[in-house]
Parts: C-alpha cells; structure tokens; sequence
C-alpha cells in the first residue's frame, strides 16, 4: 500500500496522471458500461419476449384442446369411467403429456398417464378445483430448462358442471430451442463485448491524443520553451484548443521577448546614468585637493544624470500603466485646443534651437479619449519634431479631418530618419542617433508611450520621410467622433 501511495505522488511530481484517473480510463469505462448495458437488454430482452411467445402458444393450444375434450365429453348428464375412455379413443392424439377427466366431485375418472395412474382417485389439485367452479384455468412456467404447462376447463352440460378436464404438458423441445437462443445469444455478446474493448480502448485513445499532446506542451511552455507548437487535428473542440494555445503561446513569446529585450535595454539604460553617478562622486571623493568650482560642475553633472534616472523612471512607468490597459473614462475631446496648448508649452524650446512651429488647426474634430492623453502623444511627437531638428528648421503640425478620423500630423525638416531604421522607432529603447539621442536628454521611450497612447483609444501612429525626402511625417489618427454622437 505504501509502494503504491509513493508511486501515486511520483507520478503527480512528474505531471503523470495515474491511467485509472486518467481521461482515457473514464472514456473507455463510460464505453465499457454502455457496451455492457446494451449487452444485457440484448441477453434479457429477447429471451422474455421468446418465452412469452411460447406461454402465449401453449395458453392456446391447451386450452383449445381442453375445451375439445370437455366438449366431447358433455354429451349425458352423468360422467362414467367407461364412457369417459370411449370418448377419448374417438380423440385424436393429443399432443399433451398427461390428461386427467374428473366428475364433479373431483374424482378421477381417466389418467392418461402410464407412470402415474391415479383412476379412481381424488385429484386435489388448484387447476381442477378451479375448473369444477366453472373457471377456465392456464398456468405454465420455465424451470430447469423445461416448460411446465397446465391447464383445466369444466365439463358442462346444459349449464350444470359435470367434471373437469385436466392437462398437463412437459416440453424439452421448445426449452431447447429457447437454450440454443440463449446460447447463442451468449456467443454473440461474448463477441461484442471483445469486439467493443478493442475499439473503446482504440477511441479513447484517439479522443484523448489530442488532450495528451496539450497537455505535454503545456509542460513544455511552463519550463519556458515558449516556441514549442501543438500540431492541431481534426476539426473538433480539442483542435480548436490547440489552435487557441498555438495562439497564445505566440502571445507568450512575442511578450517574452519584449519583456527580455526591456529589461535588458532597461538595465543598460539605467546603468549609464548610474555608472555617470559613481564616477563623479568617486571623482570628488578620492580627491581632495579638488577646488570647489570643480566640486560644483561634477555636482552639476550629477544633477543632471540624476534627472536622467527621473525621467527614465517615470516614463517606465508610464508604459507599466499602459501595459495594465487600465480603464479610463473617455469623453469627447477637441483635438485642435490641445495641440494648440502643447504648441504654447513647446514654444520657448522652439525659439532656444532656432526652429519655427507652424501650426494649421481645423475644428470639429473631436476624438472620445481622455484629454491627458491626448496632450502626452501630441507632447511628444511635437517635442521630437523639435529636438531633433537643425537650427533654421520648421515643424508644420496639422490638425485635420479624414472621413470618418482625427488627424494629427507633424512633420519637420531635420536629418530624418533612415528607411531601415523607421519600423523600429516605436520599439522601445531603440535610437537611431545614440549619442545625439542622450545629448538632446531622450530615453528611447517616448515615440513608445506616444504609439501606445494612441492604440489604448483605437488609434494608431505612423512614420514615413517627409516631402523631398527631408525630415520625417508622423500622423497619429483617431476615430472622429460626430457632432449628434458630441451633442448626445
């Protein structure tokens, strides 16, 4: 007992299901009882109806044979011995085992048996006393692999009951035939249950397949072989699972890999500022003779790494926010007002690196978003525009309607970007300029936070050289909302 509970919890370390709790066992138990069942209606059911087929025959036959004697028999008032056997040789051969001819009295007048005569003496059975109270009487019954049939029926003769008749039958034949139905019956179902545990052992396994590949890769996926893919087959509902986890280990390697990828360009990105950080202050540190104006560069320096980390920080955990998709209560919001409050709030930085902000905004163009939200993408895509241009430049920021959307566009004439390079600004960390990236103050995150602001309220954000081939275009665009839909 103790063997078996040690391997019982071996195999539920291992992820192995025992095969009596398994699926397969209960598929192939639930087949088995309803192979079992159909088995025993077919041993039962058929034999019942065989059986009542030939009480149903022998009721008859006896009876019409009863009532022929006593027919016969019902020819004078009085019933005598000789008279009684002179009427039966007239008979023809009954095909009855044993008949007995009483008066009223109940004494017995004939015995057709050899073995067991009993002429001339009382017969108390239960049929002849119900036959000499004027009742017709059957009653047969299969025992010991024999039909015993009885039947009586009174003597009459003009309405007085002169005697009874008595039949008694013993048949081996028909109980033969009815063993050779059974036996055969037997037979067949030996047959069939052979024949159905094979086949429920070879279904259950194939309806179970699909759950045991599942199940295994499942495994697999747990200890982190998130590319590891379940071939589905058939067109049932296991198939459609493995389709929906083929679905979502996909899911589980693309969020593995950025998630890998974040940390690691997270890590690096922190590290810098870090390493900066502890360079100075070892610098101050380990030198004492240091001036003070010294002291106060380094600690200026410091200062700015340290904002640095703040804004690398925040803007972390902004994506977290946006990675959790928390709900937010959206309202109709003017896209134009905002843009034009982010250009007022972006103007100075403009006017310091020498580059114009044109602004050409349209109304009714109103998104259902939140109106923060709305400013961060347009912040950051403006400030982008701005930062990354040349002294002399120009950033033109449209705010249009398209159909049924609300466009924002900013372009600018700086260097641009490459064409290899513009699938993966949005990814985050990802610069095309490091050093030019970290000289302007940029964390590789904003154009991130932008995308994923805009797809959080269905829209979306793309990128393409701008005219000439100068500069960069990004349009952010957002389901427009109706004026009946603003008014309602």
């Amino acid at each position: 007992m103790k063997v078996q509970q040690q391997r019982e919890k071996m195999g539920q370390k291992e992820g192995r299901v025992p095969f009596w709790r398994s699926i397969q066992a209960k598929y192939a138990l639930t087949y088995l009882l309803v192979v079992m069942a159909i088995v025993l209606v077919l041993n039962t059911y058929p034999l019942l109806m065989a059986q009542n087929m030939v009480f149903s025959s022998k009721e008859s036959n006896l009876k019409r044979q009863a009532l022929t004697i006593g027919s016969a028999l019902a020819v004078s008032e009085n019933l005598t011995a000789e008279g009684v056997e002179q009427a039966m040789a007239l008979l023809e051969d009954l095909q009855v085992t044993r008949v007995l001819v009483t008066d009223e009295t109940g004494l017995i007048l004939y015995d057709s048996s050899t073995l067991e005569n009993r002429q001339y003496d009382y017969a108390l059975m239960a049929e002849v006393v119900a036959a000499l109270r004027g009742e017709d009487v059957f009653r047969s019954e299969y025992r010991d692999e024999v039909f015993r049939s009885r039947a009586a029926a009174p003597i009459v003769y003009r309405g007085v009951t002169l005697g009874a008749v008595y039949l008694y039958e013993y048949d081996t034949e028909q109980a033969e035939v009815l063993q050779s139905i059974q036996s055969n019956l037997a037979y067949i179902s030996v047959v069939i249950c052979l024949v159905a545990l094979a086949l429920v052992l070879v279904l259950a396994k194939a309806l179970t397949r699909n759950t045991s590949l599942l199940l295994g890769a499942i495994r697999r996926v747990r200890e982190g072989e998130y590319s590891h893919r379940v071939e589905p087959r058939g067109r049932d509902e296991m198939a459609q699972l493995a389709t929906e986890f083929n679905q979502l280990t996909d899911r589980l390697q693309t969020t593995e890999e950025v998630r890998r990828r974040f940390v690691s360009d997270a890590s690096h990105e922190l590290k810098t500022p870090l390493a900066s950080i502890r360079l100075l202050t070892d610098s101050i540190l380990q030198s004492p003779d240091v001036d003070m104006g010294t002291v106060r560069e380094f600690v200026a320096d410091i200062g700015e790494e340290a904002d640095r980390l703040t804004r690398i920080s925040e803007r972390l955990l902004t994506l977290t926010r946006l990675d959790a998709n928390l709900e937010r209560h959206r309202e109709p919001v003017e896209l134009s007002p905002v843009v034009e409050k982010v250009a007022h709030m972006l103007g100075p930085l403009a006017r310091a690196v020498q580059v114009t902000l044109n602004c050409e905004l349209e109304p009714d163009c109103a998104v259902l978003a939140t109106e923060d939200d709305l400013y961060q993408v347009a912040f950051n895509l403006m400030e982008n525009a701005i930062k990354y241009n040349l002294p002399g430049g120009r950033v033109d920021v449209t705010v249009c309607r398209e159909e049924d959307q609300a466009c924002l566009i900013v372009e600018d004439t700086g260097v641009g970007i490459p064409e290899g390079d513009l699938p993966k600004i949005f990814d985050r960390f990802y610069r095309v300029d490091k050093a030019r990236s970290r000289a302007a103050g940029g964390t590789g995150l904003g154009l991130s936070i932008a995308r994923e602001t805009a797809r959080l309220h269905r829209g979306d954000i793309t990128a393409e050289p701008g005219h000439g081939g100068k500069g960069t275009r990004f349009e952010a665009r957002f389901p427009a909302l109706t004026q009946e839909v603003e008014k309602g």
